[in-house]
């Protein structure tokens, strides 16, 4: 398994980049950088926290029901989707309540960023990987 600082740095490398590709990408649909900014910023704290906590819980869950952290396709599908589907349920009323717009219309809106970050996600873990190899997965984290 993944040390502690190992879990740190994928959690914060994760946000950032996903933090710069969004607000560029929603500047380039005329939203205002510094407003979506800060709400990124504040979904990143967010997602960051959730990052720390579902990777150990997904690993520890890999190791108890699979023998190994490694990850199959069927497994990263699931751990992204499930990543996402818990964030959802707090960035939902945020977005709402920061754009000043109905839960309904807020769905609509995270439906975007939700594609983006499972794809995202599932890239970016992939990739993660192999830069960054588990030395040895049956060592469990301290």
């Amino acid at each position: 398994m993944r040390t502690t600082l190992d879990r740190i740095r994928h959690a914060i490398a994760f946000e950032i980049i996903g933090l710069l590709c969004i607000v560029s990408i929603l500047s380039l649909f005329g939203f205002d950088a510094a407003h979506t900014g800060v709400l990124g910023i504040a979904f990143s704290v967010i997602a960051t926290g959730w990052n720390y906590v579902y990777n150990l819980w997904f690993d520890k869950g890999m190791v108890k029901w699979a023998g190994t952290t490694t990850k199959s396709q069927k497994h990263r599908i699931l751990h992204a989707v499930m990543f996402e589907l818990g964030l959802l349920w707090v960035t939902l009323p945020a977005i709402a309540w920061w754009l000043n717009i109905s839960l309904y219309q807020a769905f609509l809106m995270d439906i975007g960023l939700v594609a983006f970050y499972l794809v995202y996600a599932y890239i970016y873990n992939l990739a993660y990987d192999k830069i960054f190899p588990v030395k040895s997965d049956m060592q469990p984290a301290h």
